[in-house]
């Protein structure tokens, strides 16, 4: 990330999650060194010193903040191998990648160490054992499917993780002291759902959030059978490890709320799939931080006040939104689509759903990676994109690029990945971290439409014009693609 001091200290005030473990601060004022999306009221900037690590704050001889933990912040920054080792275990509960002793030991042979160690590590680390970690992850999921669904209360014990429904109950009474079906007498109507086979759950965003926008996005960019846009729906079908089923997000009745229509058969990965479809819609954004920056810019202030609560689109599936990348390269989005479809049809596997526009699965990357260039071609893909397409797909069999579950290195190192697989330029690799790393300030100032929104500027003029947008340069792109489409 830019080192401009200003640039960092408008992320910081912003308190996004997505600066967090991209860089740490140290408060002069105090001489403790924080997280950027540390609760403490902001310092000012003249106090402010900002490090790339942990270990450049201690070295300057700040000490930790003890309310937000700098230890505990995402890889994105170089730390030691216990706190990487000890925030893995923390990002794969959050998805729900981790539901036994099993999970453990596959981390623990990642850092070739045993399961052991890695318990110990993680009991110096966050202070509590992992059996633990996991009980708190999957009573906070159970309480809000027993609050905003109709699901039985049997169903939610085992799609909270839980291995019977006595455990369920006396971890619930323990805990919580109370009994689950005390919680289920209080379930609102949110969770009422019109079919019987579906569970309805609620997405709360900060407003004001352009839905239309939005949908106007993804639908001109939709992979038919895979997702299906309607004027007030999003639809899509749904392979999550073993699971298979479909979703659909509509606007909520409810203020400030997106519905979330799932499939019951998704109910078991419902940690990961609530991830992904944040990151989809962008929830998480600050969006008055940022159209306030945004509108400081003579030329993009009109574009922030005619669209209110623009949003960057994130992936539900970081490896469908690289292969959509690469077929758009050096052609329309009209034509990219054309594509991308085709590649579907070709090589998704079929799914059946209660909607007849939704029948395919994605891709995957195991499927993509053992393909041959002619098998791609084919369908009408030139061969240098059928060579990036594979070298993508066996990158991501391979663990080189985790394009779903969030990265976890630095931002920068991720783009520069990207555009050294064959046939992957600096433009695909920005678009990719715009979308499916849902990075705030990627640029991809080789857009030809960009640069014509700018007055048709070079790609060097472009860079030098978006300086002043940072860390929120995304959503300064969405704001010139709306104004040509406009």
């Amino acid at each position: 990330m830019t080192r401009d001091h200003k640039t960092l200290y408008r992320a910081l005030v912003a308190r996004d999650r997505r600066f967090d473990g991209v860089f740490f601060v140290g408060v002069t004022s105090t001489g403790i060194y924080c997280r950027p999306i540390c609760t403490v009221r902001a310092p000012k900037q003249a106090n402010c010193l900002f490090f790339d690590s942990a270990q450049q704050a201690e070295h300057a001889r700040f000490r930790p903040c003890l309310r937000c933990r700098p230890e505990l912040a995402p890889g994105n920054a170089p730390v030691d191998d216990s706190q990487r080792i000890a925030q893995l275990i923390i990002e794969r509960l959050e998805d729900g990648s981790i539901g036994n002793d099993a999970g453990l030991e596959a981390i623990a042979s990642q850092f070739e160490l045993s399961s052991r160690q890695i318990r110990r590590i993680v009991h110096k680390e966050l202070g509590v054992a992992p059996v633990q970690l996991l009980l708190t992850r999957r009573l906070l999921l159970a309480k809000r499917l027993l609050t905003e669904t109709t699901l039985p209360v049997t169903e939610i014990a085992f799609a909270s993780g839980f291995s019977s429904l006595r455990r369920f109950n006396d971890a619930f009474n323990s805990r919580y002291g109370m009994a689950p079906t005390r919680l289920r007498k209080k379930a609102t109507p949110a969770g009422e759902t019109a079919r019987g086979d579906t569970a309805t759950l609620q997405l709360v965003y900060r407003p004001p959030y352009d839905w239309h926008g939005v949908l106007e996005f993804l639908a001109y960019r939709a992979l038919k059978g895979v997702e299906w846009v309607t004027d007030n729906a999003y639809a899509r079908t749904v392979h999550l490890g073993a699971a298979k089923g479909w979703i659909r997000v509509t606007q909520s009745k409810q203020p400030n709320t997106l519905s979330l229509e799932l499939s019951h058969s998704l109910t078991g990965v419902l940690p990961t799939l609530l991830t992904r479809v944040r990151s989809l819609f962008d929830l998480n954004a600050r969006i008055d931080l940022i159209s306030r920056h945004l509108s400081k810019d003579k030329r993009l202030a009109p574009l922030v006040k005619r669209v209110a609560g623009i949003r960057v689109p994130g992936a539900f599936n970081g490896f469908e939104l690289g292969l959509r990348a690469i077929l758009g390269q050096q052609v329309t989005v009209k034509a990219a689509t054309t594509l991308g479809c085709r590649f579907v049809e070709a090589f998704g596997e079929p799914s059946e759903t209660p909607f007849a526009e939704l029948n395919r699965l994605t891709p995957s990357p195991a499927r993509v990676a053992n393909a041959t260039i002619d098998d791609i071609a084919k369908h009408g893909i030139v061969s240098m994109r059928c060579r990036s397409i594979i070298a993508l797909a066996q990158a991501q069999l391979t663990g080189e690029l985790a394009l779903d579950g969030g990265v976890i290195y630095k931002p920068e190192v991720a783009i520069q990945r990207l555009a050294e697989l064959p046939g992957i330029g600096p433009w695909t690799a920005h678009y990719v971290a715009m979308r499916a790393f849902s990075w705030p300030d990627a640029f991809p100032k080789e857009d030809i439409a960009i640069r014509n929104a700018l007055g048709g500027v070079s790609a060097r003029q472009a860079e030098e014009m978006s300086q002043s947008w940072r860390p929120w340069r995304s959503y300064a792109v969405m704001h010139l693609w709306r104004s040509l489409a406009q």
